[in-house]
């Protein structure tokens, strides 16, 4: 089974160009909150409140087997040094996250590396599909609970979450009208909310939304100073 980051990260490259459809400062942030939710979804993290009723939650572990993917294993570590605020979690996280998707999708077949020079002297990777089969799945699932309206099943309901936090939730699916894509936007808020996640996968979602738009934010100025 993949990861909800490595389902996240097909969805947000064009499948022909291999370009990134989100810059890359909300891509890191929300593929870090892509792993602490999947860590949520497994039962290994918790919240815990040291101090008094207003202290900020904590994120701890609350399961410290082995994990088969290393990838989550070291997530999990980075949990277990100490309890943390979601929102610090899920940019430590995603610090170098989209590189090592990038080389395992690769591995895989899933996508083909293409290495180019914009104007003949910038270089520059992009990432086409190379075997769409998996991401098209993906598709179908979110095109069952988005478009058609079936009740999602919790890992399709946590994708939804990832993909409205950057605003995405709309324009994943090709061949939708600009009702139809209004429609997806609005369902997919109504899937992100649902009574789907246990309190730890919520806090994990709210975190991760936080956590972007704080990100968005910052970057906008940047820009704008610049």
């Amino acid at each position: 089974m993949t990861l909800l980051a490595e389902d996240l990260l097909l969805l947000l490259l064009d499948d022909v160009t291999g370009a990134q459809t989100l810059d890359g400062t909300r891509t890191d942030l929300v593929l870090g909150g892509a792993l602490l939710l999947e860590l949520a979804l497994l039962g290994r993290v918790e919240l815990t409140r040291d101090g008094p009723w207003y202290a900020r939650e904590r994120v701890s572990v609350a399961d410290a087997a082995p994990l088969e993917d290393p990838l989550l294993e070291q997530a999990q570590a980075t949990v277990a040094e100490r309890p943390r605020g979601s929102q610090d979690l899920v940019g430590r996280l995603g610090k170098g996250l989209r590189a090592r998707l990038l080389d395992r999708l690769e591995g895989r077949g899933v996508l083909e590396r293409r290495s180019d020079r914009v104007l003949g002297l910038f270089p520059r990777t992009r990432w086409p599909a190379a075997d769409s089969a998996h991401e098209d799945a993906v598709r179908a699932r979110l095109h069952d609970v988005l478009v058609v309206g079936l009740t999602p099943d919790e890992r399709t309901a946590a994708l939804t979450a990832l993909l409205l936090a950057v605003d995405k939730a709309h324009t994943v699916l090709p061949g939708l009208d600009g009702r139809e894509r209004r429609a997806v936007k609005a369902r997919a808020k109504v899937v992100a909310e649902g009574a789907w996640a246990a309190d730890a996968v919520r806090s994990a979602v709210a975190a991760m939304q936080a956590a972007v738009a704080a990100g968005t934010v910052a970057a906008t100025t940047a820009a704008s100073s610049g």
